[in-house]
């Protein structure tokens, strides 16, 4: 059983390769882009191993602002089509590494250009249905991916609503005033629910691709929860003065927030049981929020409705 196993496995790999090599020499023949699609191909190869940083600093080259518009739209679509095309755990997570770090690491043009590749169609980087059968870690490997492509997805949606990147600007939502608190800090919530579902179980917890990946997400989340916080801390400034209907959504804002602090403490304590763990500077999560909103409003909204009554001039 274990022999016809590693033969199993030995057969597979060499059909990736098989594919890669195919596919190089295709693009190579065919493409006006050779330089993008080779190393698209190269850095999301069958391997087990992070992408070759010079192919990722070709394609990155692609998707600078200073690139042609056509440069930049060819590479997002041939990173999407082998995305959505493959049922490869290893291409998969390899495509969305380089759309994570090139969201990160590019300029600020890429994330809107992704925004306008997606309008018309759904979850661009949907993958609720990618499944690896090929073995029994692969299975564990596809839910983490899933859960990943929903993370990516969730922070264009979020970079969509503030406009900006809150991993680049912590500070952006203590200036913000109620509309924009409101409107901001569930976006910025629903990115956090995302980010810890990407909580690896299974064989997923001890593949070292999928730790890379998680090193990079536990980094955001520390910038996450900083906004978040500082968003919060604004608008508990700000709640006696608003009206009624702005009030009980803030409580539902501050409940959620309390919810995901302790949450996040768990995830950090994830994090901090793998290698990357250590050299991570994870954010002691501290409760911030104001809990005599709790006990002043018995964390019944008809307790809000009357508050305000009873204030309302």
């Amino acid at each position: 059983m274990a022999n016809g196993s590693g033969s199993q496995k030995t057969i597979r790999k060499a059909i990736g390769a098989l594919k890669d090599t195919t596919k190089v020499g295709l693009v190579k023949v065919n493409s006006e882009y050779k330089g993008i699609d080779v190393a698209i191909v190269k850095a999301t190869s069958h391997d087990v191993v992070l992408p070759k940083e010079k192919h990722i600093r070709t394609i990155f080259s692609a998707l600078s602002a200073t690139s042609p518009r056509a440069d930049v739209t060819r590479c997002i679509h041939r990173l999407i089509k082998r995305l959505s095309k493959t049922h490869n755990w290893t291409v998969a997570l390899k495509t969305l590494l380089i759309i994570h770090r090139a969201i990160r690491e590019t300029d600020y043009n890429f994330p809107e250009e992704l925004i306008s590749y997606s309008r018309g169609s759904n979850l661009m980087l949907n993958l609720s249905h990618f499944r690896d059968v090929s073995t029994p870690e692969a299975w564990d490997y596809s839910a983490w991916i899933r859960c990943y492509a929903l993370y990516l997805e969730e922070r264009l949606e979020c970079y969509r609503v503030m406009k900006y990147d809150i991993n680049r600007d912590q500070l952006g939502t203590k200036m913000l005033d109620t509309p924009g608190l409101l409107e901001q800090l569930p976006a910025m919530q629903q990115l956090l629910f995302r980010l810890l579902a990407c909580k690896p179980e299974g064989a997923a917890s001890r593949n070292s691709l999928i730790h890379y990946c998680l090193s990079i997400i536990a980094r955001e989340s520390s910038s996450l929860y900083i906004g978040i916080s500082n968003g919060i801390l604004n608008l508990v400034d700000r709640f006696f003065e608003m009206r009624h209907s702005n009030a009980t959504k803030a409580l539902e804002i501050y409940k959620r927030a309390s919810s995901q602090a302790e949450k996040l403490s768990d995830f950090f304590q994830i994090c901090r049981a793998y290698d990357f763990g250590h050299e991570l500077r994870l954010t002691k999560i501290e409760q911030v929020f104001i809990h005599f909103l709790y006990s002043s409003f018995s964390n019944d909204t008809r307790d809000i409705h009357m508050y305000f009554y009873e204030n309302s001039s």
